[in-house]
């Protein structure tokens, strides 16, 4: 069985992309696994690094509003269009499957009337890639029920097993001693996406002084474009986290983003965050948080609302309480949704006739 995945982009598509991935060659050993992406954002570095190899396309932005760019993307869709219906002819696949995003539109169009495709949508609110793909797609699995696409099937969210198996508690020492962390004390984690979150990393800036002085440690992934806080004791700032596995077995509170994959992630460790959804897009962060939250497992802060103050507010209450940090972490874990990686695959199996 030859399968091409498309999830390039950021973080929250190739992880996906590469979990179901991994599902398809425990299922099928000696499946081909392909995937599609660009020179743009995480791709070159996550998907080798994972042994998958890696077709690069033409990235394809799509324009939220109409701008210039609006007119160039025809011209755009075409060439990668063209790249698409090459890889897919050179891998003889059998199925193509899209997690939404740019890379993931080219990839429903060149497969159309070609390859099979299925279609997973991560969060509450249906993105365009996926919109148009689920009109022509042989199956559409949803992390969560309502994204607007027809014919949706609800499976959950696919996420890697070095997460849905992940071991917090014996998995501490070693996580604290890989990033340099204190082994016994609070750990605040804060992560925004794989490019930084300005909101966020001004916020640590602001809000530093009045953890590191409570003994709050705070591991700060502050993107390849973000900045980091002034140095002091007690903060341990990283463009990028590699291990997640490791982040999140050394951390107590989270401070984030709301993306599904994000929000799937700490619901299924038990992690409580605070989230801050981004501000851009169809509002769909912010729908992924709200059934974690309405649980008891996390808070929700608009981005705008989002400043140092706020963050000790929202934050300082669970780094210190440690029942109350526990608690919401069981909260957390029971709002989320099971494991969705083996459950696409068998789909995937199907649809490809295998």
């Amino acid at each position: 069985m030859s399968v091409v995945v498309a999830g390039g982009g950021s973080a929250g598509h190739i992880e996906p992309a590469l979990a179901v991935a991994d599902a398809i060659r425990r299922l099928v050993p000696g499946a081909r696994v392909t995937a599609l992406g660009t020179e743009k954002g995480l791709d070159t570095q996550l998907i080798p690094a994972r042994g998958y190899p890696l077709e690069l396309i033409p990235p394809v932005p799509l324009p939220r509003k109409p701008t210039a760019d609006l007119f160039k993307l025809p011209g755009n869709v075409r060439g990668a269009v063209k790249r698409v219906r090459e890889v897919l002819e050179a891998a003889e696949a059998d199925v193509v499957v899209g997690f939404g995003g740019f890379v993931s539109l080219p990839a429903y169009l060149g497969a159309r009337g070609r390859v099979p495709i299925v279609v997973h949508e991560a969060n509450a609110r249906a993105g365009l890639a996926n919109k148009v793909g689920a009109r022509f797609a042989s199956a559409v699995c949803v992390a969560v029920p309502g994204t607007g696409l027809a014919n949706e099937e609800v499976v959950g969210m696919p996420l890697r097993r070095s997460i849905t198996t992940l071991d917090r508690a014996s998995l501490r020492p070693e996580a604290r001693t890989h990033f340099n962390l204190p082994p016994h004390g609070p750990v605040l984690l804060v992560f925004g996406g794989s490019q930084g979150a300005r909101t966020l990393n001004d916020a640590v800036a602001e809000s530093l002084p009045a953890f590191t002085e409570r003994g709050i440690s705070v591991l700060h992934a502050y993107g390849k474009n973000g900045t980091p806080a002034d140095p002091r004791p007690g903060y341990v700032p990283v463009p990028y986290i590699e291990r997640m596995d490791l982040a999140y077995a050394a951390a107590d509170v989270v401070l984030g983003r709301s993306g599904m994959t994000t929000v799937a992630e700490l619901t299924a460790v038990g992690l409580p965050a605070v989230y801050v959804p981004l501000p851009h897009g169809n509002g769909e962060q912010a729908l992924n948080a709200r059934p974690v939250v309405e649980a008891g497992g996390g808070k929700l802060v608009q981005d705008e609302d989002m400043n140092g103050d706020r963050a000790i507010d929202e934050l300082m209450p669970m780094l210190t309480d440690p029942d109350l940090a526990l608690a919401m972490g069981r909260r957390a874990r029971a709002a989320g949704h099971g494991e969705a990686d083996e459950r696409i695959a068998r789909i995937v199996m199907e649809v490809a006739g295998r």
